[in-house]
C-alpha cells in the first residue's frame, strides 16, 4: 500500500529533476563560447512503481508511480560525424601548410628583373658576346668579371633565401613534434580520468569534450585514426602506429641528420626508428623541406654546378690578353683534399669511399659515327643501378642520348674536344651524396675502349664508389667532387679579379700566346647560353629558369585549390556538427522558461500534499 508520505517524495524527485534540468541549461549558456563543447541534456525516467509484477502487492489496479528521477546527463554528439572530421582535419592542415610556404617560394622566384638570376645571367652571356667582338678591350674583360660577380651573387642569395625556408621549416617541424607530444600526453591523462569517472557510474561529458577536441587538433598536425576496445580503451593511432593506449602516449622526437643539411629527422623516442607522417601540418611540413625546398635547392645547385663546370673547361683551356692561362673562371671547392677524392665515409679513420664528379673519356668521337659495338652500360640510379643497352647500328649522338633519358644519376655529353663526358647529378635519395659518380660499369667495349673512360669491360673493370682509389680503373681524366651546395660558394676567381687581363677570350697560338683580335674563345662561352648542356632534365640554362618557376606556380596553383576546395568541406562538416552539438542561446531560454513552469507545477503540487496532510494530521478527528 502507498504511504501517506508518498505524495511529498514525489513532488521532491520532480523538484530535483527540474533543477537539474535548469542547472544543466545554465551549464550549456555558459559554455556556448568554450572550443569544443557540445550541449547536454539531462535524461529522466519514471521513478520505479510501488508494485511489480514479481513482488507480492496489494489487490489494486495498475502499478503506483513515483514520479520520475534522473537517470543520466548526456553530451548531444554524433561520433560517425567526429570521426568525419578527424580524417579530413589533417587534409585541411596538409593544404594549408603547403599554401602557406609556396606563397614564400614564389616571393623568392619573383625578383624583380634587374636583379634576377635569370636578367644577370643574360647581361653575363652578353657580356662575352661583347668580348668576342672585342677581345682586345679591356673594359669588355672588365665586364665579363663584373657582369659574373653579379652572377654569383644572385645566385647565392636565391640558395640562402631557399635554404632560410628550408630553415624556417625545420624550426616548425620540431615545434609541430612538441605540440604533438603536448597534446598527446593530455589525451593519456584525460583517459585516466575518464576510466575513473565511468568507474563510478559518471558521464565524465566535459572530459569527453576536451578529449575530442584534442583529437580534433591532434589530427590537424598528422593523419590520426581512434579506435574504442572492447575494455573502453581508447587508442589514437598515427599512420597505424599507436600514439595513446588508455593511460599511455608515446612520444616523437628529432634527431640531425648529416645527410640532409643537418635537418632534423623525426622519430620515435622509444625505439629511435623513423617515423613516417602522412597528412596534417607536420606531413607537409615534412613534404616540403625534404621533397620540396631539397628539389628546389638540387636543381639550383645543379644549374650552378654544371654552368660554371662548362664555363670553367673552356676559360682553362684559352689564354687571356697577359698570356695567361689554365685559370678557371669560377672558383670551385673540392669536397675532399684528396686528388683520387678519397674520403672516409663511415668516420673510422680509414678512407672507404671515392668521391668523383667528372669522368672524361680520353678518344675524341664523332657524334654521328655508328658505335659498331654492342653491350649494355650499367649506371648508378636513384634506388640501386639502370640499364643501358647500345647496338651496333646507334650513332654516339644516340647513345649519349639513351644515358640522359634514363632514370640513372650518371648523365653524358660531348664536351668541346668530342671527348664522352659522364657527370654526377644531385641524388633523390637522402643516403646518397651529390654530385658523386657510384657506379659505371659496361659488359661491351663502348666504354672501355671506344671512349676511353674505362681501363676493362665488365664487372672486373667497373667503377664503384664505395672503395678508396676506386679511379684506378679510370683510362681518362675525373674531376673530384664539389662541396655540398656549390650555389652557396659560387664565385669568380680572385687571380681573375684581380687582373681582368687574365679573362680567357683566346686560344693560345703555335707560339704559345694569345693572338690580337682572336675571341674564339669567348665565342664558344658565349655560345653555351643556347646549347643542349644541362644535365639532368633540364637541357639548356634557359630551360632551367623556364622549368623552375612554372614548377613553383603550378605547385602553388595546387595547393591553393586544394585548400578551398578542403576548406569548403570542413565549413560543412563543422556546420553539421555545430546543428547538432552547439549551443542555441534562444534554445536554452526556451528550455529554462519549460523547466521552470514544470518546477513551479511540482512546487504547487508539494504545497496542495502538504495541506492534505495537515488536515489528517491536524484537523481529522477534530
Amino acid at each position: 500500500m502507498a504511504n501517506s508520505f508518498a505524495g511529498i517524495e514525489i513532488g521532491k524527485r520532480s523538484l530535483m529533476a527540474h533543477t537539474q534540468q535548469i542547472t544543466t541549461a545554465g551549464h550549456n549558456i555558459s559554455n556556448a563560447d568554450t572550443e569544443g563543447y557540445s550541449r547536454q541534456r539531462v535524461q529522466v525516467k519514471p521513478f520505479d512503481p510501488i508494485y511489480r509484477p514479481d513482488l507480492e502487492r496489494a489487490e489494486v489496479a495498475g502499478q503506483i508511480g513515483q514520479g520520475t528521477s534522473v537517470e543520466s546527463i548526456k553530451r548531444l554528439r554524433d561520433e560517425l560525424l567526429d570521426q568525419r572530421i578527424v580524417a579530413q582535419g589533417n587534409q585541411e592542415s596538409y593544404w594549408a601548410t603547403r599554401e602557406k610556404y609556396y606563397v614564400m617560394l614564389e616571393e623568392i622566384y619573383n625578383e624583380p628583373d634587374d636583379i634576377s638570376i635569370r636578367t644577370n645571367m643574360d647581361k653575363y652571356w652578353q657580356s662575352w658576346q661583347e668580348l668576342s667582338v672585342y677581345p682586345e678591350s679591356q673594359a669588355a674583360r672588365q665586364a665579363v668579371v663584373t657582369r659574373g660577380e653579379s652572377l654569383a651573387e644572385s645566385v647565392q642569395q636565391r640558395f640562402k633565401s631557399l635554404s632560410g625556408v628550408g630553415n624556417l621549416i625545420n624550426g616548425d617541424i620540431e615545434a609541430s613534434v612538441r605540440q604533438l607530444n603536448t597534446i598527446a600526453n593530455q589525451i593519456s591523462e584525460i583517459n585516466k580520468e575518464i576510466v575513473k569517472a565511468t568507474g563510478m557510474g559518471d558521464n565524465p561529458n566535459d572530459l569527453l569534450d576536451r578529449r575530442d577536441l584534442l583529437v580534433e587538433k591532434l589530427s590537424q598536425i598528422a593523419n590520426v585514426t581512434t579506435d574504442i576496445r572492447d575494455n573502453d580503451e581508447f587508442m589514437v593511432h598515427i599512420d597505424g602506429h599507436i600514439l595513446v593506449q588508455g593511460g599511455i602516449a608515446r612520444n616523437l622526437g628529432v634527431k640531425a641528420n648529416t645527410d640532409n643539411n643537418g635537418y632534423s629527422t623525426v622519430i620515435w623516442a622509444d625505439t629511435g626508428n623513423k617515423a613516417e607522417i602522412s597528412g596534417g601540418s607536420l606531413g607537409a611540413l615534412i613534404e616540403l623541406r625534404d621533397v620540396d625546398v631539397r628539389n628546389e635547392l638540387q636543381s639550383l645547385n645543379t644549374m650552378t654546378m654544371n654552368f660554371a663546370d662548362l664555363v670553367n673547361d673552356v676559360h682553362r683551356n684559352a689564354m687571356g690578353m697577359n698570356n695567361v692561362t689554365g685559370l678557371d673562371f669560377f672558383v670551385q671547392r673540392p669536397f675532399v683534399t684528396s686528388t683520387n677524392g678519397n674520403y672516409d665515409r663511415n668516420g673510422d679513420g680509414v678512407d672507404d669511399s671515392s668521391y668523383i664528379f667528372r669522368f672524361t673519356g680520353t678518344n675524341a668521337l664523332n657524334p654521328q659515327d655508328k658505335v659498331g659495338l654492342e653491350g649494355v652500360m650499367t649506371l648508378s640510379g636513384k634506388s640501386g643501378t639502370v640499364s643501358v643497352p647500345y647496338h651496333p647500328t646507334d650513332t654516339i649522338e644516340e647513345v649519349v642520348a639513351r644515358i640522359n633519358d634514363s632514370d640513372g644519376e650518371v648523365k653524358a655529353y660531348l664536351d668541346r674536344n668530342n671527348h664522352l663526358v659522364l657527370k654526377a647529378t644531385t641524388a633523390a635519395s637522402e643516403e646518397n651524396p651529390d654530385f658523386v659518380i657510384r657506379h659505371v660499369e659496361d659488359s661491351g667495349l663502348f666504354l672501355a675502349g671506344y671512349s676511353g673512360v674505362l681501363q676493362a669491360s665488365g664487372a672486373e673493370g667497373a667503377y664503384n664508389f664505395d672503395r678508396a682509389d676506386a679511379v684506378n680503373v679510370l683510362a681518362g681524366d675525373f674531376a673530384v667532387s664539389p662541396v655540398l651546395n656549390p650555389a652557396g660558394y659560387i664565385e669568380v676567381n680572385p687571380d681573375i679579379r684581380n687582373d681582368v687581363l687574365s679573362v680567357a677570350a683566346a686560344y693560345p697560338s703555335n707560339r704559345g700566346r694569345a693572338m690580337i683580335g682572336d675571341g674564339r674563345a669567348a665565342v664558344e662561352i658565349a655560345a653555351i647560353r643556347n646549347t643542349s648542356v644541362m644535365i639532368g632534365k633540364d637541357r639548356t640554362f634557359d630551360d632551367y629558369f623556364a622549368n623552375s618557376v612554372t614548377n613553383v606556380g603550378l605547385k602553388g596553383e595546387q595547393a591553393e585549390m586544394n585548400l578551398l576546395s578542403q576548406n569548403a568541406i570542413m565549413n560543412d562538416l563543422r556546420s553539421l556538427r555545430d546543428s547538432i552539438s552547439g549551443v542555441n542561446i534562444d534554445e536554452e531560454l526556451a528550455e529554462i522558461i519549460k523547466f521552470q513552469h514544470g518546477y513551479n507545477a511540482a512546487a504547487k503540487f508539494v504545497t496542495v500534499i502538504d495541506s492534505l496532510l495537515d488536515t489528517v494530521i491536524n484537523r481529522l478527528g477534530v
